[in-house]
């Protein structure tokens, strides 16, 4: 399933996305957030130092970061990268679905999927907070969600008592796959089984869709805390890799 899922991972930025040799790569107009800027080599890439290179200047006259998110192993990319620089950000642990386990709601959580501006900023409060990101939610934003939706994704919005406390999403089905990802809450209400369930309510919609769910977390407690008891489980690992 790893190289159906790396292609996944390469459809999803092919729109807009820059050829730059044997790399595909993604610049967001509105934010250098690296997350939001990144290429994806292509199958049995093997880069020359030259290719690398002028991948390091296209992000540098843009004002990104040099980073790369790819699947491995890919020792020739590891390689070149290696040899230019690069260095290991994180690498993440890939998981595909078994069966779904759904787990119980705690008492007064509603979700639902966000559709309205208004919901689709609340969500984007919620993971912006929830992640980190500096800066306040805006339009560029719900931008991105709206395309995300326009592309046949799904964002999902959790509120407890009428407040938005957790969020997530699906991307756009691509080859039966669907990706769950951005799995977020308020730090004042976790620990109290909302990501659980969120993550459950993505993996059912992308059941029920006739896709096949994976995702990607950190190299945590959450594989075996939150994403292993839905039923999810570690088939290989996503490397992030930048150039400072």
């Amino acid at each position: 399933m790893l190289p159906r899922i790396q292609d996944n991972l390469r459809e999803s930025i092919r729109a807009g996305a820059v050829r730059v040799g044997p790399f595909l790569a993604h610049f967001d107009a509105h934010s250098d957030n690296p997350f939001m800027n990144y290429a994806v080599p292509d199958d049995g890439a093997e880069p020359t130092a030259a290719e690398v290179e002028a991948l390091v200047t296209a992000f540098r006259k843009r004002s990104r970061t040099p980073r790369l998110e790819y699947l491995r192993p890919a020792p020739p990319v590891d390689a070149a990268l290696a040899a230019a620089g690069f260095e290991v950000d994180q690498l993440l642990p890939m998981m595909a679905l078994d069966e779904l386990r759904v787990p119980e709601a705690p008492t007064g959580l509603v979700l639902g999927p966000a559709t309205s501006d208004e919901d689709l900023l609340a969500a984007c409060v919620v993971q912006n907070t929830a992640f980190g990101v500096e800066g306040t939610a805006g339009e560029p934003d719900v931008a991105r969600q709206r395309e995300l939706l326009r592309e046949g994704g799904v964002v999902v919005l959790a509120r407890l008592g009428g407040e938005p406390v957790g969020a997530g999403s699906h991307t756009a089905p691509r080859d039966g796959l669907a990706q769950v990802a951005g799995i977020a809450v308020l730090p004042a209400f976790r620990g109290r089984g909302i990501a659980s369930v969120v993550c459950a309510e993505l993996t059912a919609r992308v059941l029920a869709a006739g896709l096949r769910p994976f995702l990607e977390t950190e190299p945590d407690g959450k594989v075996t805390r939150l994403y292993g008891p839905l039923g999810y489980r570690t088939i290989g690992e996503s490397a992030s890799i930048s150039l400072r």
